[in-house]
């Protein structure tokens, strides 16, 4: 369950992990194509470092971006976490190379990544785990029941799951609580539309991939640019903010390998348009 306060600069996970609204996706801590190291792993870590000191508190990453590189680098530049650091990270996706992904679901493939991914993270529980994607091969009572043994454990606060319907979400909940969802959505790629809307209804964090808008609407010119420019804001500040105007469950995780593109990301919580021209881009998205 999450639950927003009223000026929407924080989020409630589960009734208990407040995080502030804009977090950090730590995949493009890795190498081309989500592949091997990155060709600066000291400047990744301070990547980490400048999120945590901007106030940025949920950071998310999987045991696949790597693969098992972005975990690592996140144990060993934030380890010993400060008070109130929130790590989600995922499972379920496995590689064969830059950009490969494959689903796979098997109980004792995910209790074996959630053993890594404590090991990694050096943590003792994982405050959010999110199934990274659902393998259509395996019954998702049967990847979720094994998720629900290590929780009861102690091994995992809450749990959450990615790239989902409003069926597989309800599905789910009937093995275990959902408390965020994790899908691609952005001002101009509506397609979870339903889920986000599911997810307000139901108070479930709603954890937009790749939130920053592309195409016309963000291309030299157009409205974004345009209403971008007006307000002294890049078109990536003002995709992030318009996530945030969306909706009180919102919970963007801009990822970047740049402190100088981190920096300018964070402040995107602090733009604000009128009424009339959150309407203006709204209509001009549709």
């Amino acid at each position: 369950m999450a639950t927003a306060t009223a000026v929407n600069k924080t989020l409630t996970l589960g009734g208990e992990l407040e995080v502030n609204r804009l977090g950090y996706g730590a995949m493009r801590i890795t190498g081309k194509g989500i592949w091997g190291d990155p060709n600066d792993r000291e400047n990744a870590k301070k990547v980490l470092q400048r999120a945590v000191e901007l106030g940025v508190n949920f950071i998310d990453t999987a045991d696949s971006y790597g693969p098992a590189v972005s975990e690592p680098l996140i144990g060993e530049a934030l380890a010993p976490y400060g008070k109130g650091t929130v790590i989600a990270t995922k499972a379920g996706l496995t590689r064969q190379g830059p950009d490969r992904w494959l689903p796979v679901g098997r109980p004792e493939y995910l209790t074996q990544q959630v053993e890594m991914s404590l090991r990694w993270l050096k943590r003792e529980r994982l405050d959010l785990w999110q199934l990274h994607r659902i393998d259509a091969k395996v019954p998702v009572e049967d990847s979720l029941g094994a998720i629900k043994k290590l929780q009861t454990a102690g091994k995992i606060r809450f749990v959450g799951l990615s790239e989902v319907t409003v069926e597989q979400i309800e599905q789910a909940r009937k093995v275990i609580d959902i408390v965020s969802v994790q899908n691609e959505y952005n001002l101009t790629n509506r397609k979870s539309e339903a889920v986000l809307d599911y997810c307000e209804r139901e108070k479930i964090a709603f954890i937009p991939w790749f939130p920053v808008a592309s195409g016309k609407l963000a291309a030299p010119g157009g409205k974004l640019d345009e209403l971008a420019k007006k307000h002294g804001a890049t078109v990536s500040q003002l995709s992030l903010a318009w996530l945030l105007h969306r909706s009180p469950v919102m919970l963007p995780i801009p990822g970047t390998s740049s402190v100088e593109h981190l920096e300018e990301n964070v402040k995107a919580a602090d733009v604000t348009l009128s009424d009339t021209e959150w309407q203006e881009l709204e209509a001009a998205a549709k």
